[in-house]
C-alpha cells in the first residue's frame, strides 16, 4: 500500500481529497494543513507521492515542491490547481513538480493521475532504497586540461555527498567552491604553469598564455587526477596535476590583511575555511581536502524507505 501526503490549508478539501483517495484500496492517505506541517511529517515517515495546493500560509506549494526536490528528489508532487493560479503551476511545474490535477476536475482524473505518477516513480525509489545503504563510495578521474569539465565533476561530487546525508545546502556550495579552486589551480598553476602574479598585473597577458599553453607540449599532455572517498562521516577529495610542483612552505598566509586582496591568496584562503583539513605533498602538486559530518547540519536530509 502507497502513502499519499494531502498538503493543503483548507478542511474541506482536504476530506474531498482524502475521499476520492479512500476509493482505492491500494492507498491511504495523511494529511498537512501546509508545507511546513508536510515537511515536519515527511521527516518522521517517507510517503510515496505528495499532493499539494499552490495557496497556502506559511509555506506554499510552491516553496514545498522546491524543498521537497532539494531533500527528497524521489518523492513525487502533484499539484492541484485552481482558477487564477496556472503562472504559479507553471513555475511549480518547471522546480520539478511531477504532474497537476485541476480542483474542478479532481473527482475525474486524480486517482488516474496519482498511478501514472506512482508508476513512474517507483523504479527511481527502489533505486533510492539501495543507495541509502550504500556506506562508502570512491572514485577516481582523470581529466585533460579542458575546465568545461569542473562543473559536471563537482556538481556530480556534490551529489554523492548529499546522497550520504554529510552537509546541507550551505555546506553543499561551499565544498563546491573548494573543489573549483583546487581544480583551477591545479589546470592554471600546476599543469600549464600559469602564475597568479601574472594575473595581478595582466589579465589578459595571462589568459593569453593559459590559451597558448594548452596546445604546447608538454602543457598539454598533463592530466588532473582527481580522487573522491565518501563516507557516512566524512568526504576526502585529493586533487593532483602533472606539473613541476612548488614548495608549500613558501605559500603566504591568506588570512593576513597584506594578503586578502591578493589573488593569489583568494582561493587558497576559501580553501582552507570551506573544508576541515587542507594539506599539499611534499611536491606541491597535491592537495587533499577533507571535510566532515557535523551532527548538527540537518538540512540535507537522506532519502528515507516510503511506507
Amino acid at each position: 500500500m502507497s502513502t499519499v501526503l494531502v498538503v493543503d490549508d483548507a478542511a474541506v478539501d482536504r476530506r474531498l481529497v482524502g475521499g476520492l483517495i479512500g476509493q482505492d484500496p491500494d492507498l491511504s492517505v495523511v494529511f498537512a494543513a501546509n508545507g511546513t506541517h508536510a515537511l515536519a511529517m515527511m521527516r518522521q515517515s517517507m510517503p510515496a507521492l505528495v499532493i499539494t495546493d499552490l495557496v497556502m500560509p506559511e509555506m506554499d506549494g510552491l516553496q514545498l515542491v522546491t524543498t521537497i526536490r532539494d531533500h527528497y528528489p524521489f518523492v513525487p508532487v502533484i499539484l492541484m490547481t485552481s482558477k487564477g493560479n496556472e503562472e504559479i503551476a507553471v513555475q511549480a511545474l518547471q522546480r520539478g513538480a511531477a504532474s497537476y490535477v485541476p480542483k474542478s476536475q479532481l473527482s475525474q482524473t486524480l486517482l488516474e493521475t496519482i498511478h501514472t505518477v506512482l508508476d513512474a516513480s517507483r523504479p527511481r525509489q527502489v533505486q533510492a532504497r539501495l543507495l541509502s545503504k550504500i556506506t562508502r563510495s570512491d572514485y577516481t578521474f582523470r581529466l585533460e586540461n579542458d575546465c568545461t569539465l569542473f562543473p559536471p565533476l563537482i556538481t556530480y561530487l556534490q551529489d554523492s555527498v548529499s546522497r550520504f546525508g554529510l552537509f546541507d545546502q550551505t555546506e553543499r556550495v561551499r565544498v563546491g567552491i573548494a573543489l573549483e579552486e583546487a581544480l583551477v589551480n591545479a589546470l592554471y598553476h600546476g599543469n600549464l604553469e600559469v602564475g597568479s602574479e601574472l594575473l595581478e598585473k595582466d589579465d589578459t597577458a595571462y589568459y593569453a598564455l593559459v590559451d597558448e599553453r594548452t596546445r604546447l607540449p608538454p602543457y598539454k599532455d598533463r592530466r588532473i587526477e582527481v580522487e573522491a572517498r565518501v563516507s557516512l562521516d566524512e568526504a576526502v577529495f585529493v586533487i593532483r596535476d602533472e606539473g613541476r610542483g612548488f614548495d608549500p612552505t613558501s605559500l603566504p598566509d591568506p588570512t593576513s590583511h597584506v594578503n586578502l586582496d591578493k589573488v593569489s591568496g583568494r582561493g587558497l584562503l576559501l580553501m582552507r575555511t570551506f573544508v576541515d583539513e587542507l594539506a599539499f605533498n611534499e611536491r606541491g602538486n597535491e592537495v587533499t581536502m577533507v571535510k566532515r559530518r557535523r551532527p548538527t547540519e540537518s538540512d540535507a536530509i537522506p532519502y528515507n524507505e516510503p511506507l
